[in-house]
Protein backbone atom coordinates (compact mmCIF):
# COMPACT_ATOMS: atom_id res chain seq x y z
CA UNK A 1 0.00 0.00 0.00
CA UNK A 2 1.53 3.61 -1.26
CA UNK A 3 1.46 6.48 1.59
CA UNK A 4 0.81 9.17 -1.27
CA UNK A 5 -1.97 9.36 -4.08
CA UNK A 6 -0.40 9.54 -7.26
CA UNK A 7 -1.53 11.68 -9.82
CA UNK A 8 -4.59 10.27 -11.78
CA UNK A 9 -2.00 10.45 -14.99
CA UNK A 10 0.19 8.13 -13.30
CA UNK A 11 -2.47 6.00 -11.78
CA UNK A 12 -4.12 5.93 -15.78
CA UNK A 13 -0.99 4.27 -16.97
CA UNK A 14 -1.68 0.50 -19.10
CA UNK A 15 -0.18 -2.06 -16.42
CA UNK A 16 2.98 -3.31 -17.03
CA UNK A 17 2.27 -6.12 -19.55
CA UNK A 18 6.12 -7.63 -19.31
CA UNK A 19 5.69 -8.04 -15.72
CA UNK A 20 5.49 -12.17 -15.87
CA UNK A 21 7.87 -12.24 -18.59
CA UNK A 22 10.20 -10.62 -16.61
CA UNK A 23 9.59 -12.66 -13.89
CA UNK A 24 10.17 -15.94 -16.16
CA UNK A 25 13.07 -14.47 -17.24
CA UNK A 26 14.50 -13.89 -13.46
CA UNK A 27 13.37 -17.73 -12.70
CA UNK A 28 14.77 -19.18 -16.06
CA UNK A 29 18.25 -17.42 -15.38
CA UNK A 30 18.26 -18.79 -11.69
CA UNK A 31 18.18 -22.21 -13.07
CA UNK A 32 20.95 -22.33 -15.14
CA UNK A 33 19.85 -21.11 -18.63
CA UNK A 34 21.91 -19.39 -21.01
CA UNK A 35 19.27 -16.46 -22.23
CA UNK A 36 19.67 -14.90 -25.40
CA UNK A 37 17.89 -11.34 -24.95
CA UNK A 38 16.01 -9.95 -28.26
CA UNK A 39 13.33 -8.06 -25.98
CA UNK A 40 14.79 -4.79 -26.14
CA UNK A 41 15.87 -2.23 -28.94
CA UNK A 42 19.11 -0.97 -27.94
CA UNK A 43 22.10 -1.41 -30.42
CA UNK A 44 24.80 -3.61 -29.50
CA UNK A 45 27.38 -2.17 -31.91
CA UNK A 46 29.62 0.73 -30.03
CA UNK A 47 29.48 3.85 -31.56
CA UNK A 48 31.63 4.46 -34.30
CA UNK A 49 35.64 5.34 -33.14
CA UNK A 50 35.52 8.68 -35.10
CA UNK A 51 32.74 10.33 -32.97
CA UNK A 52 34.29 8.90 -29.90
CA UNK A 53 37.40 10.83 -30.55
CA UNK A 54 35.70 13.97 -31.74
CA UNK A 55 33.73 13.75 -28.59
CA UNK A 56 36.87 13.38 -26.50
CA UNK A 57 37.72 16.69 -27.87
CA UNK A 58 34.60 18.70 -27.43
CA UNK A 59 34.26 17.79 -24.23
CA UNK A 60 37.63 19.87 -22.98
CA UNK A 61 36.10 22.67 -24.67
CA UNK A 62 35.63 25.27 -21.95
CA UNK A 63 32.93 26.99 -23.80
CA UNK A 64 30.75 23.47 -23.56
CA UNK A 65 30.51 23.60 -19.80
CA UNK A 66 27.71 26.10 -19.38
CA UNK A 67 24.08 25.89 -20.34
CA UNK A 68 23.38 25.54 -24.26
CA UNK A 69 21.12 27.14 -26.01
CA UNK A 70 17.24 26.40 -25.88
CA UNK A 71 17.27 25.60 -29.36
CA UNK A 72 20.66 24.17 -30.06
CA UNK A 73 23.78 25.47 -31.42
CA UNK A 74 23.55 26.99 -34.92
CA UNK A 75 26.16 24.44 -36.15
CA UNK A 76 23.97 21.55 -35.12
CA UNK A 77 21.38 22.56 -36.50
CA UNK A 78 23.09 23.47 -40.02
CA UNK A 79 24.39 20.28 -40.06
CA UNK A 80 21.26 18.78 -39.55
CA UNK A 81 19.36 20.68 -42.33
CA UNK A 82 22.13 19.83 -44.38
CA UNK A 83 22.00 16.34 -43.86
CA UNK A 84 18.31 16.86 -44.29
CA UNK A 85 19.04 18.18 -47.99
CA UNK A 86 21.74 15.38 -48.92
CA UNK A 87 19.69 12.65 -48.05
CA UNK A 88 16.06 13.52 -48.61
CA UNK A 89 16.26 16.80 -50.68
CA UNK A 90 14.39 18.88 -48.16
CA UNK A 91 15.44 22.36 -47.78
CA UNK A 92 15.20 23.04 -43.69
CA UNK A 93 15.68 27.05 -43.06
CA UNK A 94 18.35 25.80 -39.62
CA UNK A 95 16.92 29.26 -38.01
CA UNK A 96 13.50 28.50 -38.06
CA UNK A 97 12.78 25.43 -39.00
CA UNK A 98 14.88 22.92 -36.70
CA UNK A 99 15.73 22.42 -33.24
CA UNK A 100 18.04 19.84 -31.12
CA UNK A 101 16.37 17.12 -28.73
CA UNK A 102 17.49 15.29 -26.12
CA UNK A 103 16.85 12.35 -28.08
CA UNK A 104 13.86 12.04 -30.62
CA UNK A 105 11.35 10.35 -27.40
CA UNK A 106 11.81 13.80 -25.99
CA UNK A 107 10.17 15.36 -28.56
CA UNK A 108 7.52 13.39 -29.17
CA UNK A 109 6.65 13.24 -25.44
CA UNK A 110 6.56 16.76 -24.78
CA UNK A 111 5.17 17.56 -28.49
CA UNK A 112 1.66 17.27 -27.06
CA UNK A 113 1.63 19.77 -24.25
CA UNK A 114 1.81 22.02 -27.11
CA UNK A 115 -0.82 21.45 -28.78
CA UNK A 116 -3.57 18.69 -26.59
CA UNK A 117 -6.15 20.19 -24.34
CA UNK A 118 -8.51 17.84 -21.88
CA UNK A 119 -10.75 16.28 -24.22
CA UNK A 120 -8.83 16.36 -27.38
CA UNK A 121 -7.48 13.30 -29.30
CA UNK A 122 -4.57 12.75 -30.73
CA UNK A 123 -4.47 9.68 -33.89
CA UNK A 124 -1.97 6.80 -32.40
CA UNK A 125 -1.05 3.44 -34.45
CA UNK A 126 -1.58 0.21 -32.92
CA UNK A 127 0.95 -1.31 -32.69
CA UNK A 128 3.28 1.22 -31.92
CA UNK A 129 5.94 2.88 -29.60
CA UNK A 130 4.34 3.73 -26.46
CA UNK A 131 5.55 7.33 -26.09
CA UNK A 132 2.63 8.86 -28.75
CA UNK A 133 -0.36 7.18 -26.25
CA UNK A 134 1.19 7.83 -23.17
CA UNK A 135 2.35 11.65 -23.66
CA UNK A 136 -1.08 12.66 -25.35
CA UNK A 137 -2.60 10.93 -21.21
CA UNK A 138 -0.13 13.38 -19.51
CA UNK A 139 -1.34 16.40 -21.72
CA UNK A 140 -4.62 15.49 -20.47
CA UNK A 141 -5.49 14.15 -24.13
CA UNK A 142 -7.02 10.79 -25.08
CA UNK A 143 -5.68 8.51 -27.71
CA UNK A 144 -7.83 7.13 -30.76
CA UNK A 145 -5.99 3.88 -32.19
CA UNK A 146 -5.55 3.40 -35.72
CA UNK A 147 -4.80 -0.85 -35.84
CA UNK A 148 -1.35 -1.65 -38.59
CA UNK A 149 -2.30 -4.57 -40.05
CA UNK A 150 -0.62 -7.01 -42.22
CA UNK A 151 -3.23 -6.94 -45.05
CA UNK A 152 -2.23 -2.97 -45.31
CA UNK A 153 1.28 -3.33 -45.55
CA UNK A 154 1.13 -2.30 -41.51
CA UNK A 155 -0.03 1.41 -43.02
CA UNK A 156 -3.12 2.98 -40.78
CA UNK A 157 -6.43 3.24 -43.25
CA UNK A 158 -7.30 6.84 -42.73
CA UNK A 159 -10.60 6.82 -44.48
CA UNK A 160 -11.96 5.28 -42.07
CA UNK A 161 -11.73 8.04 -38.74
CA UNK A 162 -15.63 9.07 -37.73
CA UNK A 163 -16.21 12.01 -38.44
CA UNK A 164 -16.44 12.76 -34.88
CA UNK A 165 -13.16 11.88 -34.23
CA UNK A 166 -11.39 13.64 -36.70
CA UNK A 167 -13.40 17.06 -35.16
CA UNK A 168 -12.03 16.45 -32.03
CA UNK A 169 -8.02 15.18 -33.39
CA UNK A 170 -5.20 17.70 -33.02
CA UNK A 171 -2.28 15.39 -33.76
CA UNK A 172 -1.26 12.84 -35.98
CA UNK A 173 1.65 10.20 -35.02
CA UNK A 174 2.85 7.89 -37.81
CA UNK A 175 6.30 6.29 -37.28
CA UNK A 176 8.30 4.77 -40.47
CA UNK A 177 9.93 2.67 -41.24
CA UNK A 178 7.63 1.30 -37.90
CA UNK A 179 8.31 -0.08 -34.81
CA UNK A 180 7.59 -2.70 -34.47
CA UNK A 181 6.06 -4.59 -37.78
CA UNK A 182 8.77 -3.14 -39.65
CA UNK A 183 6.29 -1.42 -42.36
CA UNK A 184 7.98 0.91 -44.75
CA UNK A 185 5.74 3.90 -46.10
CA UNK A 186 6.27 5.15 -49.44
CA UNK A 187 5.23 8.40 -50.98
CA UNK A 188 1.87 7.56 -52.14
CA UNK A 189 0.88 7.10 -48.38
CA UNK A 190 2.39 10.33 -47.33
CA UNK A 191 0.45 12.21 -49.94
CA UNK A 192 -2.55 10.37 -47.86
CA UNK A 193 -1.35 11.69 -45.13
CA UNK A 194 -0.89 15.47 -46.10
CA UNK A 195 -4.18 15.24 -47.90
CA UNK A 196 -5.88 13.77 -44.42
CA UNK A 197 -3.79 16.55 -42.27
CA UNK A 198 -4.85 19.37 -44.37
CA UNK A 199 -8.35 18.59 -44.72
CA UNK A 200 -9.07 17.52 -40.75
CA UNK A 201 -6.83 20.26 -39.65
CA UNK A 202 -4.25 17.85 -37.85
CA UNK A 203 -0.31 17.94 -37.12
CA UNK A 204 1.34 15.30 -38.75
CA UNK A 205 4.38 13.95 -36.01
CA UNK A 206 6.36 11.11 -38.23
CA UNK A 207 9.09 9.39 -36.04
CA UNK A 208 11.45 8.74 -38.37
CA UNK A 209 14.26 7.31 -35.85
CA UNK A 210 14.87 3.99 -38.05
CA UNK A 211 15.32 5.42 -41.21
CA UNK A 212 18.56 4.72 -41.87
CA UNK A 213 18.18 1.16 -40.48
CA UNK A 214 17.50 -0.28 -44.01
CA UNK A 215 18.46 -3.02 -46.43
CA UNK A 216 19.05 -4.05 -49.56
CA UNK A 217 19.72 -0.43 -50.49
CA UNK A 218 15.50 0.54 -50.58
CA UNK A 219 16.03 3.93 -48.98
CA UNK A 220 12.95 4.88 -47.10
CA UNK A 221 11.70 8.29 -48.10
CA UNK A 222 10.77 10.92 -45.25
CA UNK A 223 7.84 12.56 -44.72
CA UNK A 224 8.55 16.15 -45.68
CA UNK A 225 9.64 15.04 -49.11
CA UNK A 226 6.33 15.29 -50.00
CA UNK A 227 4.49 18.38 -51.56
CA UNK A 228 2.92 20.58 -48.69
CA UNK A 229 4.19 18.10 -45.93
CA UNK A 230 5.82 20.93 -44.13
CA UNK A 231 2.56 22.50 -44.07
CA UNK A 232 1.17 20.33 -41.85
CA UNK A 233 3.67 18.45 -39.80
CA UNK A 234 7.12 17.83 -38.65
CA UNK A 235 9.64 14.82 -38.70
CA UNK A 236 11.78 13.79 -35.29
CA UNK A 237 15.13 12.05 -36.28
CA UNK A 238 17.39 10.22 -33.71
CA UNK A 239 21.04 9.58 -33.45
CA UNK A 240 21.20 6.65 -31.52
CA UNK A 241 20.04 4.17 -34.31
CA UNK A 242 22.09 5.56 -37.02
CA UNK A 243 24.98 5.82 -34.97
CA UNK A 244 24.90 3.87 -32.29
CA UNK A 245 24.16 6.56 -29.96
CA UNK A 246 21.32 5.60 -27.51
CA UNK A 247 23.59 6.44 -24.99
CA UNK A 248 24.32 10.30 -26.14
CA UNK A 249 20.75 11.23 -26.24
CA UNK A 250 20.98 13.68 -29.57
CA UNK A 251 18.06 14.33 -32.03
CA UNK A 252 16.54 16.73 -33.61
CA UNK A 253 13.04 18.02 -35.12
CA UNK A 254 12.46 19.63 -38.32
CA UNK A 255 9.77 20.91 -40.71
CA UNK A 256 6.69 23.04 -39.93
CA UNK A 257 8.14 26.13 -38.28
CA UNK A 258 5.04 27.50 -36.14
CA UNK A 259 5.20 23.37 -34.58
CA UNK A 260 8.43 23.30 -34.42
CA UNK A 261 8.17 27.45 -32.28
CA UNK A 262 5.96 25.35 -30.15
CA UNK A 263 7.77 22.54 -29.08
CA UNK A 264 10.76 24.68 -28.37
CA UNK A 265 8.47 27.09 -25.86
CA UNK A 266 7.50 23.78 -24.02
CA UNK A 267 11.52 22.84 -23.65
CA UNK A 268 12.23 26.12 -22.62
CA UNK A 269 10.32 25.60 -19.68
CA UNK A 270 11.14 21.90 -18.79
CA UNK A 271 15.08 21.46 -20.00
CA UNK A 272 18.12 23.52 -20.54
CA UNK A 273 19.16 21.78 -24.02
CA UNK A 274 21.76 19.41 -24.80
CA UNK A 275 25.42 19.42 -23.45
CA UNK A 276 27.06 21.58 -26.30
CA UNK A 277 29.96 19.04 -26.63
CA UNK A 278 27.35 16.34 -27.79
CA UNK A 279 25.70 18.62 -30.30
CA UNK A 280 29.35 19.64 -31.89
CA UNK A 281 30.09 15.37 -31.95
CA UNK A 282 26.56 15.30 -33.76
CA UNK A 283 27.12 17.50 -35.96
CA UNK A 284 30.41 16.36 -37.10
CA UNK A 285 28.62 12.29 -37.34
CA UNK A 286 25.77 13.72 -39.41
CA UNK A 287 28.34 15.35 -42.07
CA UNK A 288 31.20 12.36 -41.90
CA UNK A 289 30.01 9.23 -40.69
CA UNK A 290 27.38 7.86 -43.86
CA UNK A 291 29.77 4.97 -44.30
CA UNK A 292 29.87 4.21 -40.78
CA UNK A 293 25.93 4.01 -41.21
CA UNK A 294 26.94 1.57 -44.02
CA UNK A 295 28.71 -0.67 -42.05
CA UNK A 296 25.94 -0.79 -39.30
CA UNK A 297 23.29 -1.88 -41.75
CA UNK A 298 25.23 -4.72 -43.05
CA UNK A 299 25.60 -6.41 -39.85
CA UNK A 300 22.30 -6.07 -39.10
CA UNK A 301 21.07 -7.46 -42.60
CA UNK A 302 23.16 -10.56 -41.89
CA UNK A 303 21.42 -10.98 -38.45
CA UNK A 304 17.96 -10.61 -40.32
CA UNK A 305 18.87 -13.50 -42.48
CA UNK A 306 20.32 -15.72 -40.01
CA UNK A 307 17.60 -15.38 -37.55
CA UNK A 308 15.02 -15.62 -40.43
CA UNK A 309 16.20 -19.01 -41.66
CA UNK A 310 15.89 -19.96 -37.73
CA UNK A 311 12.12 -18.62 -37.77
CA UNK A 312 10.98 -19.97 -40.92
CA UNK A 313 12.67 -23.75 -40.38
CA UNK A 314 10.44 -24.09 -37.39
CA UNK A 315 7.51 -23.13 -39.13
CA UNK A 316 7.17 -19.59 -38.15
CA UNK A 317 5.52 -16.93 -40.50
CA UNK A 318 6.89 -13.37 -40.87
CA UNK A 319 7.52 -10.66 -43.56
CA UNK A 320 10.77 -10.10 -44.12
CA UNK A 321 12.14 -6.66 -42.93
CA UNK A 322 13.29 -4.01 -45.66
CA UNK A 323 14.35 -1.62 -42.49
CA UNK A 324 14.49 -1.35 -38.70
CA UNK A 325 16.54 -3.80 -36.40
CA UNK A 326 13.40 -5.91 -35.71
CA UNK A 327 11.40 -9.45 -36.67
CA UNK A 328 7.57 -9.06 -36.37
CA UNK A 329 7.08 -12.50 -36.30
CA UNK A 330 3.41 -14.38 -36.32
CA UNK A 331 2.48 -16.48 -33.60
CA UNK A 332 0.64 -19.97 -34.08
CA UNK A 333 -2.71 -20.00 -33.27
CA UNK A 334 -4.08 -21.13 -30.19
CA UNK A 335 -1.87 -18.81 -27.96
CA UNK A 336 -1.60 -15.20 -26.85
CA UNK A 337 1.19 -13.12 -27.48
CA UNK A 338 2.11 -13.39 -24.14
CA UNK A 339 1.77 -17.53 -23.73
CA UNK A 340 4.03 -17.58 -26.78
CA UNK A 341 6.34 -15.11 -25.44
CA UNK A 342 6.65 -17.48 -22.13
CA UNK A 343 6.50 -20.86 -24.31
CA UNK A 344 9.95 -19.80 -26.31
CA UNK A 345 11.70 -18.29 -23.03
CA UNK A 346 11.16 -21.78 -21.23
CA UNK A 347 11.86 -23.95 -24.24
CA UNK A 348 14.78 -22.33 -26.11
CA UNK A 349 15.93 -19.56 -23.25
CA UNK A 350 15.08 -17.10 -25.89
CA UNK A 351 13.72 -13.51 -24.70
CA UNK A 352 11.14 -12.50 -27.04
CA UNK A 353 8.86 -9.19 -26.47
CA UNK A 354 4.71 -10.21 -27.05
CA UNK A 355 3.32 -7.79 -29.43
CA UNK A 356 -0.07 -6.98 -27.79
CA UNK A 357 2.70 -4.54 -25.05
CA UNK A 358 2.51 -2.57 -28.20
CA UNK A 359 -1.08 -2.10 -28.24
CA UNK A 360 -4.00 -4.26 -28.52
CA UNK A 361 -3.20 -4.77 -33.01
CA UNK A 362 0.00 -6.46 -32.15
CA UNK A 363 -1.86 -9.05 -30.47
CA UNK A 364 -0.86 -12.27 -32.66
CA UNK A 365 3.29 -11.25 -33.14
CA UNK A 366 6.47 -11.85 -30.89
CA UNK A 367 9.13 -9.01 -31.60
CA UNK A 368 12.57 -9.82 -31.76
CA UNK A 369 15.25 -7.55 -31.92
CA UNK A 370 18.68 -8.04 -33.97
CA UNK A 371 20.24 -6.18 -31.03
CA UNK A 372 22.96 -9.16 -29.77
CA UNK A 373 25.80 -10.34 -31.27
CA UNK A 374 26.14 -12.16 -34.67
CA UNK A 375 27.43 -15.33 -33.10
CA UNK A 376 24.64 -14.94 -30.33
CA UNK A 377 21.86 -14.56 -33.22
CA UNK A 378 23.42 -17.93 -34.82
CA UNK A 379 23.00 -19.72 -31.67
CA UNK A 380 19.39 -18.65 -31.15
CA UNK A 381 18.17 -19.27 -34.87
CA UNK A 382 19.58 -23.12 -34.12
CA UNK A 383 17.67 -22.88 -31.19
CA UNK A 384 14.43 -21.86 -32.57
CA UNK A 385 14.97 -24.22 -35.86
CA UNK A 386 14.37 -27.12 -33.19
CA UNK A 387 11.07 -26.65 -32.38
CA UNK A 388 8.23 -27.25 -34.80
CA UNK A 389 5.18 -25.65 -34.91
Amino acid sequence: MTRFKRAERIRELPPYLFAEIDRLRKQVAEQGVDLIDFGIGDPDLPTPPGIVSRAAQAVSRPGHHRYPSYEGMLEFRQAAAAWMERRFGVDIDPQTEVISLIGSKEGLAHLPLAYINPGDLSLVPSPSYPVYSTATLFAGGESFFLPLLKENQFLPDLSVVPEEVRKRAKLLFINYPNNPTTGVADGRFFERVVDFARSNDLIVCHDAAYCEVYYDGKKPPSFLQVPGAKDVGVEFHSLSKTFNMTGWRIGFVCGNAEVVEALGKVKTNIDSGVFQAIQEVAAYALANEDDSAQRMRQVYQQRRDILQQGIKQAGLEMETPSATFYLWVSIPPGSSSAEFATHLLEKTGIVATPGNGFGQAGEGYIRLSLTVTTERVKEAAERISRLSF
